[in-house]
This record gives structure tokens, C-alpha cells and sequence, in this order.
């Protein structure tokens, strides 16, 4: 029998079971986190330039799936509306019930309840103003009121101000809200300070960026657990290989 064999025990064992938990866990983030995205989130793809620069036509982006309850002034929001159209469409949240929204200031800003708002991503209207024509509304209660990005050529709210809801429209119609645009540019879709200091605020981010991490750190380590055994395996032959001019003894006398 051979001097040289190797038992089951000592470090080689050791990091057998660490590699194997590094498999285990990593299992667990990766397909937990990709899991809870499916539930999470759904795919749409932008039709139009209303919400340029924020979202452009044909972006593909990721909306959290919420109620309409959890709407809030700042929200970039997927609704569907007989109204507009029946289809889904994609428009930011800048009323909601009992809110009294009126455009422009002296200063040319949207106002709500009579503050004025800061909006740096709206763009296209005349003189940077955040509506190239006055208007007003008050939001029933339960309803919201919705404006693109891009206010020069965005079909929303001020088109439909004769309506009942004078451009409202019900929480209900509400499928999901943008938390990132993946295709072709990637990136977060932050929310707006300018509504931060309104009563109820601004929404929290989504749980995207937890998400994402967890299935890249569950991918990192199924592969370094994978790895392990190879990578261990051909260190232990090049420390038990003899060298060159070395003799080898069969162990046997």
C-alpha cells in the first residue's frame, strides 16, 4: 500500500463543504432573486417620445407591479385608461385627489395647491415654461392627474381637462410604476425631489438594485463554489508531482 494517500479528513474537507454552502446559498440568491423580479416587475416597451429625456420611444423598462393606492406626485406610472385610448401608456404622476394644479407661475412652473414645482425633466414647451398654455384642475379624490416629460408634443391630462375628471384619471387604471429603463441605455429612473416637500411626499425606491444584487451575488458564488474542486484538485497535483531528477519511492521495502 502507498505511504501517500489521503484521508478524509483536514482541509481538503473543509473547503469541500465551503464550496458546497457557496453552491447552496449562491443557489438561493440567484433563483430567489430572479424569481421575486418575475413577480415583481413586468417588461414594457415605451411607445412614444411624451416622456423623453426621461423614457424615449422604444426603450424597454422595468415597472414594479403596485396598486394605484401607492401612486404618488412624482411617479412615472404604466395606467390604462378607456379614455386615452385603452392601451397602456406611460406618464408622471403630478396630482393626485384634492390636489388644485394649475400652470404657469410668473416664473413659468407647474403649481400644486399653489406651490410651484421644480421640474427639471420636463422639456419642449415654449420659453422652458412647463406648459406652452395655461390651465387649471382640481383632482377628484381617487384620481390622478398626469403629465409627460416632453410637455410640447404629450397627449395627457390638459387634453382631456373638459372630461369629468377634468384630465384625471382613476387610481384604478394604475398597472405599475418605472424603476429603471434596460434597453438600449440602462439605467434608474430616479424619483423627483421638486414633489418631496408636498404632503405624503415622494414613493421610495423599488426593490430593483436588491434584487439585482442578490442574483449577481448568488451567480459569483455558484461559480466559486463550482470552481473549487477543479482549482483545488490541480494544486494538489502540483504539490504532490515529482520534481525533475527527483527520485520516487513505491513506498513497498
Amino acid at each position: 500500500m502507498s505511504g501517500t494517500g489521503r484521508t478524509n479528513g483536514g482541509p481538503g474537507r473543509l473547503g469541500s463543504v465551503l464550496s458546497g454552502l457557496a453552491v447552496a446559498v449562491g443557489c438561493v440568491l440567484f433563483l430567489g432573486g430572479f424569481v421575486r423580479g418575475a413577480v415583481e416587475y413586468r417588461p414594457y416597451t415605451v411607445p412614444t417620445n411624451s416622456m423623453d429625456p426621461t423614457v424615449k420611444a422604444g426603450d424597454r423598462i422595468l415597472a414594479q407591479r403596485i396598486s394605484g393606492a401607492e401612486a404618488r406626485r412624482g411617479d412615472v406610472v404604466v395606467f390604462t385608461d378607456s379614455d386615452w385610448g385603452n392601451m397602456p401608456m406611460v406618464k408622471r404622476v403630478v396630482g393626485v385627489g384634492g390636489d388644485r394644479i394649475a400652470c404657469c407661475d410668473p416664473d413659468g412652473r407647474l403649481t400644486v395647491n399653489g406651490a410651484a414645482v421644480e421640474e427639471p425633466y420636463a422639456r419642449g414647451a415654449v420659453g422652458g415654461r412647463a406648459s406652452a398654455n395655461d390651465f387649471s384642475a382640481t383632482v377628484p379624490e381617487d384620481q390622478l392627474f398626469l403629465l409627460g416629460d416632453e410637455r410640447g408634443v404629450s397627449l395627457d391630462s390638459r387634453l382631456h381637462l373638459q372630461d369629468p375628471g377634468q384630465g384625471s384619471v382613476p387610481r384604478s387604471a394604475v398597472d405599475a410604476r418605472v424603476d429603471a429603463v434596460v434597453w438600449p441605455s440602462g439605467g434608474l429612473v430616479d424619483r423627483p425631489k421638486g414633489f418631496a416637500a408636498l404632503p405624503g411626499g415622494v414613493s421610495g425606491p423599488g426593490p430593483l438594485k436588491l434584487l439585482a444584487g442578490a442574483v449577481v451575488a448568488g451567480a459569483l458564488l455558484i461559480l466559486g463554489g463550482a470552481a473549487y474542486g477543479p482549482v483545488a484538485g490541480l494544486v494538489s497535483k502540483r504539490r504532490t508531482a515529482p520534481r525533475a531528477g527527483e527520485r520516487v519511492s513505491s513506498g513497498v521495502r
